[in-house]
């Protein structure tokens, strides 16, 4: 099935107004999306927040239909979250460590997740410890065979870091955590809307991503999947009554699915959009989407490797539609505001924000590009001509 440019584009009003190649920090909405959102707000101004949403329940019981069919997941193992920190932070934070106990992740892991690992590892004893990567860069499976032991007490890397293309082994990480029966959280973010995502081929215990990104979706989304049976021997790190129901005086009892991780109020023309989102992305095919995004990419990529001065910085033998540059002479900054001046949208990486890989590598700060499938080949040629025109200057 291919996509109809032509359509999608048209309910992309955002097109008209940018060459939107920031898609990896939040993608133009469709159409549809904005719609059921306005359309919600308007009636919650007409009839009130409560009657809105129960005027709706049925649609907004649906979301977790939708973000189920998208992961191959069944909906009691979804919880939906205002964004995609707070669904990895309930996973991670419900598990239990000991001294000495292993956390293994990849070097290419995000900050957020990282000083996450190093608080519990102050807090408990737990200890951190960095598969290393294979000759592509990408993650090596083999050396995480290698480092697994009876103290390994989770495996948990970013399946698509927000610094560049790479994409790592995911599936063969899950693979490798289900043989051993070690629980393994998959940090989707990038992953999410721009490829195929499959929980049971994942092997993956609990998966987080976000809305905003190559779903769609508005911001102040996201959603948890949980495996069931780790599900169940779970409790979140924070609960209400809506997580955790008060059923006697001296006692409360975790709901039986995963929105025992979710509490009571939420934004509920939000969660419709998210639900929209999913279900536009579906209609279109996310085999589709993947070719036609990681055709870009690799156009990007190759005008731009053509250009004097310009490095490319992407990793890994397979590569997702995140593209980061450096151009000699200029700061990441620099560009970055140009391209602005231009009606181009991009961003920066900082090296921060993917330490141990930043580090590892040298890293500056990096322009990062991230094409969609709504996006033109005559927008990826316009950003390679508007960075090569800034050697010329």
């Amino acid at each position: 099935m291919s996509i109809d440019l032509q359509r999608v584009r048209a309910e992309t009003i955002g097109v008209n107004h940018c060459v939107h190649l920031n898609n990896a920090g939040a993608a133009l909405m469709p159409t549809p999306v904005l719609d059921a959102m306005t359309g919600y707000l308007r009636r919650e101004a007409e009839i009130g927040g409560y009657e809105a949403a129960d005027e709706q329940a049925e649609c907004l019981q649906g979301v977790y239909g939708s973000v189920a069919r998208l992961l191959n997941a069944a909906p009691d193992e979804i919880a939906l979250m205002e964004n995609a920190t707070v669904a990895w932070q309930m996973a991670f934070y419900a598990l239990q460590f000991q001294p000495g106990d292993r956390i293994l992740t990849a070097q290419a892991e995000y900050a957020a997740n990282y000083v996450a690992f190093l608080q519990v590892a102050k807090r408990t004893g737990a200890v951190v410890e960095v598969i290393p990567n294979d000759a592509t860069g990408a993650l090596s499976v083999e050396a995480l065979e290698r480092m697994i032991d009876d103290r390994v007490r989770l495996i948990a890397i970013t399946w698509v870091p927000t610094n560049g293309g790479l994409v790592n082994p995911a599936a063969a990480v899950g693979k490798i955590a289900r043989k051993h029966g070690v629980p393994y959280l998959l940090d989707a973010c990038q992953a999410v809307g721009q490829m195929p995502v499959d929980a049971a081929e994942l092997n993956c215990d609990m998966l987080s991503a976000t809305g905003r990104k190559f779903l769609r979706g508005p911001r102040g989304t996201g959603f948890l999947y949980v495996r069931r049976e780790l599900m169940l021997r779970l409790e979140p790190p924070i609960i209400d009554h809506f997580a955790a129901p008060w059923v006697a005086t001296d006692r409360y009892e975790l709901r039986p699915d995963a929105r025992r991780f979710e509490n009571w109020e939420n934004n509920y023309a939000a969660r419709l959009g998210l639900g929209v989102a999913i279900e536009y992305a579906l209609s279109i095919g996310m085999d589709p989407i993947m070719a036609r995004c990681r055709m870009l990419a690799d156009l990007m990529r190759d005008e731009l490797a053509r250009i004097p001065g310009v490095t490319i910085h992407d990793i890994g033998a397979e590569r997702a539609a995140i593209v980061t540059f450096t151009v000699a002479g200029f700061d990441a900054s620099e560009v970055h505001a140009r391209m602005k001046t231009q009606g181009i949208n991009v961003t920066t990486s900082q090296p921060s924000s993917t330490l141990l890989d930043a580090t590892a590598r040298s890293l500056p700060l990096i322009v990062r590009a991230s094409p969609h499938y709504y996006n033109s080949e005559d927008e990826v040629l316009r950003l390679a001509r508007a960075v090569a025109a800034l050697g010329a200057r």
